[in-house]
């Protein structure tokens, strides 16, 4: 990559660090959430819900529009709106208002970290997209760490709305950076420049990639993926409050476990990817995960949920950035369309665990759900690894 690439992409970290902690700031914060709008646990994560079924439905918006005119430019305004969105969020009298914010700041932090990937693919060729990808991941991985312990920790010592300030001042940092390096020219190369939006010919371009096998198979997963991974992983940190007795505080801090297992893969990518070759990755990954998740369900000392904590995060992170590796090559000709595809299965698949899971929560099958996710995930891992789609 160039100077002026590598630069982009720092700052790109900067903003899919803060998408990240706003993605998962919620988490720790259910339980506070539900005492304060007096409602169920189950009932204030509609709060996580929202925020995924916004971002995984604007990415049908997201990706033509990176594609036509410009990937940085999207994401530069992503950004921007982000900021505003939080701030707004931080003031909400209601919970419905709260989850309205969390609507709008989901479907705004949709055009950031889908589009940078897609950036990379066009920027990076395959054989170093894994590791220049984990460098991404790496960036969000600690975003989630920071949003899912400054999550519980606003919400014990300096209240929810706080939270909420901060990542507003982190998105409009970013967004201010990243719009010198696109005033001065850097995405010019990624404009688009043909005719008028079609939704016609838009329609016609998703219907051209969903006819794809490959397209189809690493959608399929990865809507899997996200509601047996994402969609429990909301509910950890309630978890670790009403079995173990945690404080809000003290279980966002737990999950940062999650976080450190995954910024263990990837900053060791490239070792785990010539030792185990990406079939390893994703069955390796899957066990990874259906263990943590079994720890998490039955362990009854602290010790090992919160062993649970890392290891599902090291797990996730090795079947997830396999299948992400996958998705910028499955349609190179219209890479930012289907990348952003790629996202809207993830998350409007977590969308969908969420809402099953909060479910179980409130009828104190927590447990049970999480067994059956680690089973799931076990089962994912065989078939990702007897078919895997990249190719160089």
């Amino acid at each position: 990559m160039s100077t002026s690439s590598s630069q982009a992409l720092r700052l790109i970290g900067l903003a899919a660090f803060t998408s990240m902690a706003a993605m998962r700031v919620c988490d720790p914060m259910l339980v506070a959430l539900a005492d304060e709008f007096q409602v169920t646990t189950g009932e204030a994560s509609a709060v996580v819900a929202a925020y995924a079924i916004a971002y995984g439905v604007m990415q049908l918006f997201y990706g033509p529009l990176g594609d036509r005119i410009g990937k940085l430019r999207v994401v530069v305004a992503a950004t921007l709106a982000c900021g505003v969105f939080s701030a707004l969020t931080a003031l909400a009298p209601s919970l419905t208002l709260l989850v309205l914010g969390r609507t709008a700041m989901g479907a705004a932090a949709a055009g950031i970290i889908p589009l940078s990937m897609a950036w990379i693919g066009d920027q990076v060729p395959y054989e170093q997209r894994q590791e220049t990808l984990a460098r991404l991941m790496a960036a969000t991985v600690s975003g989630m760490m920071a949003g899912q312990w400054f999550g519980g920790f606003a919400a014990q010592m300096l209240g929810w709305r706080t939270a909420f300030g901060v990542l507003s001042g982190l998105f409009l940092l970013a967004a201010g950076l990243l719009f010198r390096q696109v005033r001065g020219g850097l995405s010019a190369a990624g404009a688009g420049q043909g005719a008028d939006f079609s939704l016609a010919a838009y329609l016609r371009s998703v219907w051209g990639l969903l006819s794809l096998a490959q397209v189809r198979w690493v959608l399929g997963v990865t809507a899997i993926e996200g509601a047996l991974a994402f969609g429990t992983l909301a509910f950890v940190p309630s978890r670790m409050v009403h079995h173990f007795g945690f404080s809000a505080g003290a279980a966002g801090a737990v999950m940062v476990l999650y976080g450190v297992g995954g910024l263990l893969y990837s900053l060791q990518a490239r070792r785990w990817l010539n030792l185990l070759g990406e079939r390893g990755l994703a069955l390796t990954g899957a066990a990874l995960v259906a263990l943590g998740l079994l720890l998490l369900a039955w362990a009854n000392q602290v010790g090992w949920a919160v062993a649970g904590c890392f290891v599902s995060g090291l797990g996730f992170y090795m079947l997830h950035n396999t299948l992400q590796t996958q998705a910028t090559q499955m349609a190179p000709h219209a890479r930012g369309s289907a990348v952003t595809l790629f996202a809207c299965m993830l998350f409007l698949g977590q969308s969908c665990g969420v809402v099953l899971t909060a479910a179980s929560v409130d009828r104190g099958l927590l447990a049970p759900m999480f067994t059956l996710a680690a089973l799931g995930m076990l089962v994912l891992g065989g078939l990702v690894s007897r078919k895997p789609q990249g190719r160089r």
